[in-house]
């Protein structure tokens, strides 16, 4: 048995304090070091803030030995190795960023025994002779930080990462710890799967964050308005701000400096002294605000940022849950904000419809659909958090916009909600939100007719409600437990949804939710040409393009572009002037063309075409 498992408590403690400067260990930590220390496989979920580097780093401390740390971040290795030499600990890194020189004089450390922590990024492990390297060594631990990359089921696969599980392999006898953030049960079960893991302490920290308040409001317009108001409340603080293209974080930051923060952008495509200085300035101060797509922040020791925003809705609850983990890691009360739309919803399905058709596609469209219903919802964020997580919570009361809004005016939606259960049961439980939202409304499409459904009781007895506020309807019946997903994505009833369609209890939802839904046909020109769309809808747009240019003598795409067609199947624009905020619509080809879309439009959403 290693020696430093006869440490005492007051040894732990001693280094504790004279290293680290703490008193006393927070939520889990001890577990985390004495598991470690008794040289057990480890794999730990606990937010950001919560305190993972010290479950390792002080480990490695007391052992003999090398400690292995795999990061994916180069700026997040440096700064940690930085943070660990000015606590007096002999700690390096190797990047692809040193000179051979600099790489010999470090593996000169390691054969020498100086070295108590080595950091290194996952592809080094690729490299020829480094494996030999470390056979070498009296290597202590291997930790593996930001543990979700190695599971495809996460929000970050990285196939560098899926290689880790050699580890076990080469090294058989050296504890493997495993740490991250934001995992899912079923992620966590893949981390201890993928990396082989045996037999490891579990330790799960709470999700929930009572310094965070989580807000989400629909986005209007650009959203620059809402985003200035709420940057505003921080004047001076250290902000993120997120956005989903490279161009918005660079027109945002440019915007924000124009009105007097001190804002700069970052992103993978701008030159790499540019994305540096911007990380200097934010880590030292100078720069209050960075605007950024998801290539920043991962693991960046800054602990006094006092808030995160979202211009658009991030792709996964867990891409969400770590970005905003990135504010307040010190503890004191920092805040969120999420500027939502249906146009990004679409745009994240058509990436998604790109994918391979398979259980992989499937499992993204499911996360896609908590994303939007965690925007739209009005029971507790924290809470709905929690739940995505595998932990359970009571309502934060306080720390999130649902909570403290005010009640509100509230709409029965019993009757429909009896219908869409009823449709569900009907079909015997064996299809998914839109055949049974098409049933309801009377469509006419193919798989309608194909199962006999016109012929069912329920059949267009949903007229009233348009699409998307059945959408909404759904996601109600979602929160209140009333449906189930099954295998194949079919909606199943579970017991209280039973107990709703028998007549028992009734459905409310808050107001606003159906009203926001009904002005979403209203689009900015600036969504890209990917975006989802009804396939069934586009292709009637586009028969009735080729009778108008067949008609004109002209190609079709002088009528109107396939992106223009795809932003109408998406939006259903009712008016001269919601057909006006679509790109490619203009007012000359609106007085040649658009009454005549107009009409297909209202005649499809109506169930007539």
């Amino acid at each position: 048995m290693d020696e430093c498992n006869h440490r005492d408590e007051g040894t732990i403690h001693s280094v504790l304090k004279k290293r680290f400067g703490h008193s006393g260990f927070r939520p889990l930590q001890r577990d985390a070091v004495r598991a470690t220390l008794d040289n057990r496989d480890l794999v730990m979920i606990l937010p950001t803030g919560g305190g993972k580097s010290l479950c390792y780093q002080l480990p490695a401390i007391l052992k003999e030995g090398v400690t292995v740390v795999v990061s994916p971040l180069l700026a997040l290795m440096h700064d940690q190795v930085r943070a660990l030499k000015l606590q007096g600990i002999e700690a390096e890194m190797i990047g692809s960023m040193q000179t051979s020189k600099e790489i010999e004089n470090i593996v000169l450390r390691l054969r020498e025994g100086s070295l108590k922590l080595l950091y290194i990024a996952p592809e080094r492990f690729a490299m020829h002779g480094f494996l030999d390297l470390l056979q070498s060594l009296p290597v202590a631990s291997f930790v593996i930080d930001e543990a979700h990359c190695v599971s495809e089921w996460g929000h970050e696969f990285r196939e560098d990462y899926r290689r880790l599980g050699l580890l076990k392999e080469h090294f058989p006898q050296v504890p493997v710890a495993a740490f991250t953030a934001t995992a899912t049960r079923e992620v966590e079960e893949d981390i201890v799967r993928q990396l082989g893991l045996r037999n490891p302490v579990r330790l799960r920290g709470s999700v929930y964050r009572d310094n965070l308040l989580i807000r989400a409001e629909p986005r209007i317009g650009d959203g620059k308005r809402q985003l200035v108001d709420f940057l505003k409340r921080f004047e001076g603080e250290s902000g993120i701000v997120y956005t989903f293209t490279r161009n918005s974080a660079e027109r945002i930051a440019e915007d924000l400096v124009r009105k007097g923060f001190r804002a700069m952008a970052y992103h993978a495509g701008l030159p790499k002294d540019t994305r540096q200085e911007a990380y200097r300035a934010f880590v030292h101060d100078e720069a209050d605000v960075i605007v950024a797509t998801v290539a920043f922040g991962m693991g960046i020791d800054k602990s006094n940022i006092r808030y995160v925003a979202h211009t658009s809705m991030p792709k996964t609850l867990e891409n969400y849950y770590q970005e905003i983990g990135r504010a307040g890691r010190d503890g004191l009360p920092s805040e969120t904000l999420l500027l939502y739309s249906a146009a990004d919803a679409a745009q994240r399905a058509s990436l998604i419809e790109e994918l391979e058709d398979g259980p992989y596609r499937q499992h993204a469209f499911d996360k896609l659909e908590k994303m939007v219903g965690f925007c739209r919802s009005e029971s507790c964020r924290h809470g709905q958090l929690a739940r995505y997580f595998g932990e359970s919570m009571e309502a934060c009361g306080s720390r999130c916009d649902n909570c403290m809004a005010p009640a509100g005016e509230k709409i029965d939606i019993t009757e429909e909600a009896r219908k869409f259960l009823s449709a569900i049961y009907r079909t015997g439980q064996n299809f998914g939100k839109n055949h049974l939202i098409d049933l309801l409304r009377g469509s006419e499409n193919r798989k309608i007719h194909q199962f006999g459904h016109d012929r069912l009781t329920v059949y267009g007895i949903g007229k009233a409600r348009n699409r998307a506020e059945w959408e909404v309807i759904v996601e109600r019946l979602m929160e209140l437990g009333a449906l189930a997903r099954g295998e194949h994505r079919n909606l199943t009833l579970t017991p209280a949804g039973v107990e709703i369609l028998k007549g028992n209890g009734s459905v409310k939802i808050r107001a606003d939710r159906l009203r926001v839904q009904e002005k979403k046909a209203k689009i900015s020109k600036t969504i890209p040409s990917d975006i989802a769309y009804d396939k069934v809808i586009f292709d009637k747009l586009r028969t009735l393009r080729r009778e108008i240019a067949e008609k004109e003598g002209v190609p079709a795409y002088i009528v109107f572009g396939d992106k223009t067609l795809a932003l109408m199947a998406a939006s259903l624009p009712t008016t001269k002037e919601a057909m006006l905020e679509i790109s490619g619509v203009g007012e000359v080809k609106f007085e040649r063309y658009g009454d005549a879309f107009l009409q297909v439009l209202k005649e499809l959403r109506d169930g007539d075409v």
